[in-house]
């Protein structure tokens, strides 16, 4: 099952997370997002992914949007924050439910590496081990109880009934290829958080549908999230966009880059006195600044 057809106009997103500057990847990542739409005479959009409440900062909100306009990057429209459409999650996931996918889990994070561990082997997802699947197991009664009474609970979907309810999907490279996606390795992610009312994967999912994005570029390490999306896309009847992931960027030790490890900021660049046409310049022709280079396939 492929999704529907796409409109002549395309759509893309750029939309980072407000947990910290933006690194020269990002800034990278951007680019090529804004050239492509322009290329085929579409329009780039800015999303900001501002649902962890704990990370989530108005300062770098503004720094966001202040290191992009410097590099040149445009976008139309207005800015899309996820912390303001939180209903609109909330519907997908209650439609989930409805649907009999999806399940509360009152596991501590703790309790799950002590799961793992004591198996003694546990598959492995994108992001790490996959969730055991402990609290699958509870019955509609003891899941009721322990919700009535407060306890701290995350939602997670059902993968293997929804895999079953979904079928066989496949979702299509901008070179027209189909990938078939496989959710399953995923194992049972997290549709709401304990300390936040949705997760990246719906949040992502249902804002790329209510934006009308019709093509998606963004980074390799998010290449497995594409299987579940593409799920989560079947479930919840929505449109597919077209897919294509770039290459990461890495430090001169081979690390991917990141807000948590000081990759090397576009602030920074600023700072130094950087020419942003000259950084444009350079990032389109892939030549990066002194250490960075693309991670090997």
């Amino acid at each position: 099952m492929i999704g529907s057809p796409h409109p002549q106009h395309m759509v893309t997103r750029f939309a980072p997370s407000p947990t910290g500057r933006l690194h020269i990847g990002h800034g990278w990542s951007a680019l090529l997002a804004m050239d492509m739409a322009r290329g085929a005479g579409g329009e780039l959009r800015l999303r900001i992914e501002d649902i962890d409440g704990t990370r989530s900062r108005p300062e770098h909100v503004e720094g966001i949007i202040e290191d992009l306009r410097w590099l040149g990057i445009e976008w139309r429209g207005e800015i899309v924050f996820q912390s303001r459409r939180l209903s609109l999650y909330d519907a997908a996931l209650e439609t989930l439910k409805g649907q009999g996918l999806a399940y509360p889990c009152f596991c501590t994070r703790a309790e799950i590496a002590a799961e793992i561990a004591a198996s003694g082997s546990a598959p492995h997802g994108g992001d790490g081990p996959v969730y055991p699947g402990t609290c699958r197991a509870l019955d509609a009664a003891r899941r009721a109880e322990r919700i009535a009474r407060g306890d701290a609970h995350c939602w997670r979907l059902d993968m293997e009934r929804a895999v079953a309810a979904a079928g066989p999907l496949v979702w299509l490279d901008m070179e027209g290829h189909g990938v078939a996606a496989d959710p399953l390795r995923a194992g049972d992610v997290v549709l709401a958080r304990k300390d936040a009312p949705t997760s990246y994967h719906l949040a992502a999912t249902v804002d790329d549908a209510a934006m009308g994005i019709t093509h998606v570029l963004r980074g390799e390490d998010l290449r497995a999230a594409t299987d579940i999306h593409r799920l989560l896309q079947a479930l919840l009847d929505l449109p597919t966009p077209l897919y294509r992931h770039h290459p990461l960027l890495v430090d001169a030790s081979g690390r991917r880059l990141a807000k948590r490890t000081q990759g090397l900021a576009l602030a920074e660049l600023r700072n130094a006195g950087m020419d942003p046409a000259r950084l444009r310049e350079d990032l389109r022709a892939m030549r990066f600044p002194v250490g960075i280079h693309v991670a090997k396939a």
